[in-house]
């Protein structure tokens, strides 16, 4: 593939990856709540759901979900549904705790999985992958399956390096949170609502 190109995914694919979104409120909340130990086992869990886009993207089951209405709305509404699920756990967090040290802690492999199926839920990344890569591909360099696959592993690992430099920091910022019990219920709540918007939003979208 030509280097020119490659930089260009590259630039476009850290510019959608640092952009607001479900997947950097988690790592960040997890981050903030826990430890960046948690935003990262986070971060490998939603890389890891990435994987099963880009895979589907490459062989046209994005394609075929794009078409079916019906397989599109139903996966759109279980993600939804689980986006939901978790403003909800947030909400119960504020009611429950007041501080940071109280907070309940999830295992690091809980979280991996709970990344993995938050990405995996979301229709919207198959359908980012399969609008993106295609841009990306030329034809007189082999298979276009192959060079989506290669684009698509490059998208996990900057996205990788960028959530974890998320975690870092986020996890730095705990250390002013713990014990403020008034913060912590406000960033719960903060969370909760960008959760249930976020949530709203994928279920009211078209294909």
């Amino acid at each position: 593939m030509d280097l020119t190109l490659i930089l260009s995914f590259i630039g476009a694919a850290v510019l959608l990856t640092i952009m607001p979104g479900p997947d950097n409120l988690f790592v960040l909340a997890q981050s903030i709540t826990q430890n960046k130990k948690a935003g990262i086992a986070t971060s490998l869990g939603l890389c890891s759901g990435l994987l099963v886009h880009i895979s589907a993207a490459a062989i046209g089951i994005s394609a075929l979900l794009y078409q079916s209405s019906f397989a599109f709305t139903v996966v759109k509404l279980f993600g939804a549904g689980y986006l939901l699920f978790m403003a909800y756990e947030a909400l119960k967090e504020r009611n429950k705790t007041s501080t940071l040290k109280e907070q309940p802690s999830r295992t690091y492999l809980a979280l991996y999985r709970k990344g993995i199926f938050m990405n995996i839920l979301n229709p919207k990344v198959s359908l980012f992958f399969l609008a993106l890569l295609p841009q990306f591909i030329n034809h007189e360099s082999g298979s276009p399956a192959l060079q989506m696959l290669l684009l698509g592993l490059i998208f996990i690992i900057q996205a990788l390096i960028i959530f974890f430099l998320i975690s870092i920091y986020a996890g730095k910022l705990a250390k002013y949170i713990t014990g403020n019990s008034t913060l912590l219920r406000r960033f719960n709540l903060t969370k909760a609502g960008l959760l249930t918007l976020i949530g709203i939003q994928i279920a009211l979208s078209k294909n």
